[in-house]
């Protein structure tokens, strides 16, 4: 069991590096943009993505390299997760998939899908009388009002978070180790409660698989709001602890808080006058006879880059401030960054007593972490709510934040879309489970390479239809309920050249979950290695994975388990520089695998 990580938002400020790296032409026709003739084939700054582990972002000057910082006074890192107004790749607002030279594919897709139902409606009359044969519906509907009930049950479960939180808030006990144990044992009698349940009730897959499938998610994202509040309550706690200790140095420097306050005051307003005569605005990116390589201290490239990286990293548009013009975004990307918030700076940080200074500076950066930096600026626990945790639940991510990204409104239209998308892709995955996969059930007898064969081509298909209707369809659905801002729930995880790459686009709400609860907490807990966290991320993964195969199947077989364990070998046979070199050759390996990974798994749970 290990303390849970809070990674907070891409607040601090970045360690910056200019070099005079040649910018670097993209190949890929799919990530164009409409960008000025002066930026065409960089990267804009403010759409340029930044990692925990340091980025680098082409542009017409050079390479920017860019790296989260550990702030002064906090042992924790920072920049884990960030959370941007973003599109869908398959949204029909996103102007950059509007612009692919491949979104004709796209359309010819959905067209082939509406002439393959139409062929099996038709066939299915012509044979059997009528047009879709329900004994699949009276198999997933059987014992619907119990499911219901139980379903709901289980999410209304979720709201004893608040009055947990409200008695660690209170003081009455510690979030670490008493809280955090009584966390595990709730999450965990919450998922064998619910597995026991389905055991009870007799469900077939259907039922077992959906409310096995739901019980996790209600307890990622339980468990992510309580790990979370669970971190900042220890945060408050030493904030105020901290603040008793400047308040105790300002009264033995004599004069007490009011005199300390008037003694930073006076050598703030100093230090703002001697910097009157300097020069306003962006200074040139690269000035005459400017070093090319440095840090963002004193040096006259990186300063000049720092309000376009600073409105990366807060969120916001640098069109104001940065010196290239930014390309083209979204009505959603326009309508909802986050405004300009500055770091929180304590007033006592400007004192000229060094530690008092120290002291001050090390509650502001306590009270950074303990503010969200959205326009609502929203400080624990004034978050710990029955609302807020509403509000949460319906949010479609599993890690929670003080305040995320919205847009501003809920866009009737939009909605009645996704919901008319949802049911129609729903007849489509039903209609190809039904008369393409359900009849061709492996046997023991039958052939194993012929039940693959048979099996490859629906089960693909299946896949990608169900991977559209839960994050293009629903997911935006409730994002757009909520006026959650951020639609990024996938990448291109059809580009995949390796698996890890496969595992980082293709769910994102869970690698996300993953990547801060599970990741980054083990190398935070236990100060082990990168690659240790990545076993045992995987590990965990692998589990649960394994967990629904159970359920579903009535079997413990580890098939599941044991597929997801060989990727980490593959893993590091792709980056292995000859085989990252060969692109297409990796993206033949990952979906040839994708492919028949599907029925293997159908033949070796059901046959065997």
């Amino acid at each position: 069991m290990s303390k849970p990580l809070h990674g907070t938002e891409l607040s601090s400020v970045p360690v910056i590096q200019v070099s005079d790296e040649p910018p670097k032409e993209n190949g890929h026709a799919h990530h164009s943009r409409t960008t000025p003739p002066a930026a065409q084939g960089h990267t804009d700054v403010r759409m340029a993505a930044i990692s925990s582990k340091g980025s680098k972002i082409e542009t017409a000057e050079g390479t920017i390299h860019v790296q989260p910082f550990r702030p002064r006074g906090s042992k924790h890192l920072r920049a884990v997760v960030s959370f941007t107004p973003r599109i869908s790749a398959f949204d029909r607002e996103n102007e950059t998939s509007g612009q692919d030279q491949f979104r004709g594919f796209y359309t010819l897709f959905w067209i082939a899908m509406f002439l393959l139902i139409l062929r099996t409606f038709v066939t299915s009359y012509d044979q059997n009388g009528y047009p879709l044969s329900l004994a699949f519906a009276s198999l997933f509907s059987r014992d619907a009002k119990t499911l219901a009930l139980s379903d709901g049950l289980m999410v209304l479960s979720t709201g004893l978070c608040v009055p947990f939180m409200k008695v660690i808030k209170r003081g009455w006990i510690p979030y670490w180790p008493v809280g955090a144990l009584l966390q595990y044992f709730w999450l965990t009698l919450t998922m064998v409660g619910a597995i026991m349940w389905t055991f009870n009730r007799q469900w077939p897959w259907v039922q077992s698989g959906f409310l096995t499938l739901h019980a996790m998610v209600l307890c990622m994202k339980t468990h992510s709001y309580l790990a979370v509040n669970g971190y900042l309550s220890d945060v408050h706690l030493q904030a105020e602890k901290l603040e008793k200790r400047l308040r105790a140095a300002c009264e033995a420097e004599g004069g007490g808080w009011e005199k300390a306050m008037e003694d930073a005051a006076r050598v703030r307003e100093k230090h703002e006058t001697s910097t009157e005569g300097s020069p306003v605005g962006t200074p040139a990116l690269v000035p005459e006879g400017a070093t090319t390589k440095g840090y963002a201290g004193g040096n006259p490239i990186a300063e000049g880059l720092r309000p376009r990286l600073m409105a990366v990293v807060e969120g916001t548009p640098a069109a104001s401030r940065a010196a290239t013009p930014p390309a083209e975004t979204s009505k959603l990307e326009k309508k909802a960054y986050f405004p300009p918030i500055e770091p929180h700076q304590h007033p006592l940080a400007d004192h000229p007593s060094e530690k008092i200074a120290q002291l001050a500076e090390e509650l502001g950066s306590l009270e950074q972490e303990l503010t969200s930096v959205g326009p609502r600026r929203v400080r624990w626990p004034a978050n710990v709510t029955f609302v807020n945790f509403a509000d949460y639940m319906l949010i479609p991510t599993l890690v929670y934040e003080l305040e995320y990204p919205r847009t501003d409104r809920i866009r009737p239209i939009y909605l009645f879309e996704k919901v008319v998308a949802t049911f129609g892709t729903f007849t489509l995955l039903y209609t190809v489970t039904e008369h393409y996969i359900m009849p061709l059930t492996p046997r023991p007898d039958q052939s194993f390479f012929r039940s693959l064969i048979d099996l490859a081509l629906p089960f693909m298909l299946c896949y990608i239809i169900l991977f559209y209707l839960i994050f293009e369809c629903i997911c935006n659905g409730f994002a757009e309920l909520s006026r959650f801002a951020d639609r990024q729930f996938y990448d291109d995880w059809w580009n995949s050249v390796t698996w890890d790459e496969f595992a980082r686009k293709w769910n994102k709400p869970v690698h996300t979950f993953l990547l801060r609860h599970v990741y980054a907490s083990s190398i935070s807990s236990y100060k082990i290695s990168k690659t240790s966290a990545m076993w045992i991320t995987f590990l965990v993964s692998a589990v649960m994975h394994e967990l629904v195969m159970a359920v579903v199947t009535k079997k413990f077989r580890m098939y599941l388990f044991m597929m997801q364990m060989c990727q980490i070998p593959m893993i590091f046979l792709g980056r292995i520089p000859a085989v990252r070199r060969n692109k297409t050759l990796g993206n033949v390996v990952f979906w040839m695998g994708l492919m028949a990974g599907f029925p293997l798994l159908c033949v070796a749970y059901v046959a065997y």
